[in-house]
C-alpha cells in the first residue's frame, strides 16, 4: 500500500529531477538557424517516468527489508543450489559446452570478437577475485600486470620473434615476479592506503611505456602484433577469430580449474582467514607476508596471460590501452559478480562487458542505462549477482 509520504516522496523527487535535467533535456540550441528549441514535452515525460519510478524504488526497497528480516545466516543462492544438484549440474554443463562450441559457427565474427573479450575479462576477474575477494586486499593497479603481459609479448615478438605459445609462459612468470614486486612494498597497509599504493603502481607502469620511447615505442605503441599460429597454417581474418576464440576458451577453463583448487587448498583457506580476520589469522600462525605475496603473484600471473591475449586479438597496443579505467572495469567485474564467487565472477564479466555492446540500441543513452543498472545491482545486491557460498567442513566420527 503506498502512503502519502510516499507519494509526497516521490514528487519532489521528480520536481527536482525536471529541474537538474532541464537543461540536458528541455533546451536544444540548433546553431545552423541559430534559434533555440524548448522540448516541453520531454519535461513533462521526465517527470512522470521520474515519479513512477521513485515510488517503484521505495516498493523494492520495502521488499528488501522485508527479505532480510526474515532470511536465515545460510541462505544459499539458487544457482548454488542447482549446481549441487546432480540432475541439473550434468544437463547444464553439457547445453553450456554446446552453446560455447557453435557459438563462433552459428554468430557473426563481430559477435565473436565481443564474445572474447568477456571471456579475457573472465580470466582477469578471477585473477582479481584471488587478491579482492579471497585475500581482501584492494588492488586498483591491477592493469598494470595485464599491460606487463601484453608488452611482454609484443616485445619480445618484435626483437626476438618470440610466438605466441612461448609469450604465454614467458608472461606468466613475469607476472608472477611483478606481483611479488608489488607485494614487498605494501605488507603493512590495508583498505584505502593499499588501494592509493596499487593505484599508484599501475599508473607508473603505464607512463613507463608511456615515455621509454626507445624501448616501448612510447605512444605510438607496437603494431603487427602476430596471432596464434596453427602449424604454420595461413588462416583468414574469420578462422583466426575462431581460433583465438577456442585458445581463450581453453585458457578460462585452465583458470577456472585453478583458480578452484587454490581455493580449496590450504593457501586459500589462508586467504579467506586473512580477508576476515588479519590479526586472527597471524595468530593461528598463518605467515601474512607469505600469504599476501601469493595472493598478489598468482592473481597477477592470470593478468599478465590475459594481456598476452589481448595483444594477439588486436594486433596492436599501445599505453592508453590499460589506463585506470581497466582497472575499475575488472574491479566492478568482481563486486558486481559477487566477490569471492567464481560464479558470480564470470556473470559479472559476462554482464559488464557484453551490456554495453547489446545496448549500441539506445545510442547515446546506453552509457546511462548501463550506470543505472549498475547502481539498481549495487543496492538490491550488494553482495553481487551470485555471492560466495562459505564451505562448511563436517567431521563424523568414525566409529571403530
Amino acid at each position: 500500500m503506498v502512503t502519502k509520504k510516499e507519494i509526497k516522496q516521490a514528487f519532489f523527487i521528480a520536481l527536482w529531477f525536471m529541474v537538474l535535467t532541464f537543461p540536458i533535456m528541455v533546451i536544444k540550441v540548433n546553431t545552423i538557424k541559430n534559434i533555440v528549441i524548448f522540448r516541453w514535452n520531454y519535461l513533462f515525460w521526465i517527470g512522470i517516468g521520474t515519479f513512477f519510478a521513485a515510488l517503484t524504488w521505495n516498493y523494492f526497497l520495502q521488499l528488501k527489508e522485508n527479505k532480510q528480516k526474515t532470511e536465515t545466516s545460510d541462505d544459499i543462492p539458487l544457482v548454488h543450489k542447482l549446481l549441487q544438484n546432480a540432475r541439473f549440474k550434468i544437463p547444464f554443463l553439457i547445453v553450456l559446452a554446446i552453446f560455447f562450441l557453435v557459438y563462433p559457427f552459428i554468430f557473426p565474427m563481430y559477435h565473436t570478437s565481443i564474445m572474447i573479450s568477456a571471456l579475457v575479462y573472465v580470466m582477469l576477474g578471477l585473477g582479481l577475485n584471488i587478491v579482492v575477494g579471497l585475500a581482501g586486499l584492494l588492488d586498483l593497479g591491477y592493469v598494470a600486470f595485464y599491460c606487463v603481459g601484453a608488452y611482454a609479448y609484443a616485445l619480445l615478438n618484435l626483437h626476438f620473434g618470440v610466438s605466441f605459445w612461448l609469450a604465454l609462459p614467458i608472461s606468466a612468470v613475469l607476472g608472477f615476479l611483478f606481483g611479488t614486486l608489488l607485494g614487498y612494498p605494501v605488507l603493512r597497509l590495508r583498505g584505502d592506503y593499499l588501494a592509493i599504493v596499487t593505484l599508484g603502481f599501475g599508473e607508473i607502469i603505464r607512463i613507463i611505456m608511456e615515455n621509454w620511447d626507445s624501448f616501448s615505442n612510447g605512444p605510438r605503441g607496437i603494431a603487427n602484433i602476430p596471432p596464434p599460429s596453427l602449424f604454420n597454417i595461413d588462416l583468414n581474418q574469420h578462422n583466426t577469430v575462431i581460433y583465438i576464440y577456442f585458445i581463450v576458451i581453453a585458457l578460462v577453463l585452465m583458470t577456472i580449474f585453478f583458480v578452484a583448487r587454490l581455493e580449496d587448498s590450504r593457501i586459500g583457506r589462508a586467504w579467506i582467514a586473512l580477508r576476515d580476520d588479519e590479526i586472527a589469522c597471524q595468530a593461528m600462525g598463518i605467515s601474512k607476508v607469505k600469504t599476501k605475496l601469493t595472493a598478489f603473484a598468482l592473481g597477477a600471473t592470470w593478468a599478465s596471460i590475459g594481456g598476452v591475449v589481448f595483444a594477439a586479438k588486436t594486433s596492436y597496443i599501445n599505453p592508453m590501452s590499460f589506463t585506470i579505467w581497466e582497472s575499475i572495469t575488472i574491479l566492478s567485474v568482481v563486486v558486481i559478480g559477487g566477490m569471492g564467487s567464481a560464479i558470480g565472477v564470470i556473470a559479472g564479466a559476462f554482464v559488464l562487458i557484453l551490456l554495453p555492446e547489446y545496448l549500441r540500441a539506445v545510442a547515446e543513452y546506453r552509457m546511462l542505462v548501463f550506470g543505472a543498472l549498475q547502481v539498481i545491482v549495487m543496492v538490491f545486491k550488494p553482495e553481487g549477482l551470485i555471492k560466495g557460498v562459505r564451505k562448511i567442513y563436517k567431521f563424523k566420527k568414525v566409529e571403530e
